[in-house]
């Protein structure tokens, strides 16, 4: 895939990011969800790819556009046939009740290679750079917590483990403090959690729970491009679940994947901030236009790049309220 290529796709997650921030607080999280899916569906048309939606809002009956199959971008024949998953607005409550953490995410891949994640739950295990290697699924936490500490030469006590404020992480929770790690709990936004595990100024070390299927698929492109370490396994929470991963080709449901497994080959990755996170700032709107904070990554070189991006809504009638 052409380098340039990861610089098109975060004007994508851009377009998504200001037109849900513009609904920010409102406390209607469909409307600012549809209101990103709108724009990152219009933005994908003047991109140069072949694109298949493998990860999106849903099936075809389920989701208007972005749904699983659904063809965007010019999808011409000199253009690069790409898988996409995507999620327009991770975060729709933080968005809606105006709360940190919301953003705009794009992974992009040659065509297979990013696993059809079924939508239902997957565990998951994630660190940055520093504790590679060092994580299995199929240890308890405690046992994770303290390889992972040993790996990074701290003390359990010093790490830092983002979990989501679920009542079926209470055993977890309770767990990972036993061994005396610390714990940040966040409403939403796993992807977020994840990718913050990479980036030390977030003082986010370990990434541990149950979340979405297709989020972890999201969130393994992401920890690819930056060296990071991520294993899942999916967790179908009845029988309907479990048929819906059978007829999309999972043959062994008790499967641990790794990183590499869930995303593979050469990946790209680009989130826009929507509110104010660890590490991304969120959407401003200034006099006449917006800016944005977004991160590229791609996994071929390894380079993270920050764009600062200020949009003029004379310019782009299309961004104008």
């Amino acid at each position: 895939m052409d380098r340039n290529l990861a610089l098109e796709v975060v004007r994508v997650t851009e377009m998504a990011a200001i037109a849900s921030a513009r609904l920010m607080g409102r406390g209607n999280k469909n409307e600012s969800d549809q209101a990103a899916v709108d724009a990152m569906r219009r933005a994908f048309d003047s991109m140069n790819i072949d694109g298949t939606v493998v990860i999106g809002e849903g099936e075809r009956d389920e989701a208007p556009m972005l749904y699983i199959g659904e063809r965007v971008g010019k999808c011409e024949a000199s253009c690069p046939a790409v898988d996409i998953a995507l999620d327009p607005l991770e975060g729709t409550n933080l968005c809606a009740y105006g709360r940190p953490g919301a953003i705009s995410v794009i992974a992009m891949a040659a065509r297979g290679h990013l696993l059809n994640a079924p939508d239902t739950y997957m565990e998951k295990i994630a660190v940055g750079p520093r504790a590679h290697g060092a994580i299995d699924l199929a240890r308890s936490p405690s046992e994770n917590l303290r390889n992972i500490a040993e790996k990074m030469n701290r003390y359990v006590s010093d790490l830092t483990v983002v979990i989501l404020d679920r009542p079926r992480h209470e055993a977890l929770i309770r767990e990972v403090r036993e061994a005396g790690a610390r714990v940040r709990l966040i409403e939403d936004g796993d992807v977020a959690g994840g990718l913050s595990t990479c980036f030390e100024e977030s003082g986010v070390d370990v990434l541990m729970g149950t979340g979405g299927a297709p989020e972890g698929v999201i969130t393994a492109a992401a920890m690819r491009c930056v060296g990071g370490d991520m294993q899942g396994r999916l967790v179908p929470r009845n029988a309907e679940e479990a048929e819906r991963c059978a007829r999309m080709g999972i043959k062994d449901i008790k499967k641990i994947y790794t990183a590499e497994e869930l995303a593979r080959g050469e990946v790209m990755f680009a989130a826009t901030g929507v509110t104010t996170g660890d590490f991304l700032k969120g959407v401003r709107f200034l006099a006449g236009g917006a800016e944005t904070f977004s991160v590229v990554m791609r996994s071929k070189s390894g380079t993270v790049r920050y764009v600062q991006a200020t949009h003029r809504f004379d310019r782009k009638p299309g961004l104008a309220g």
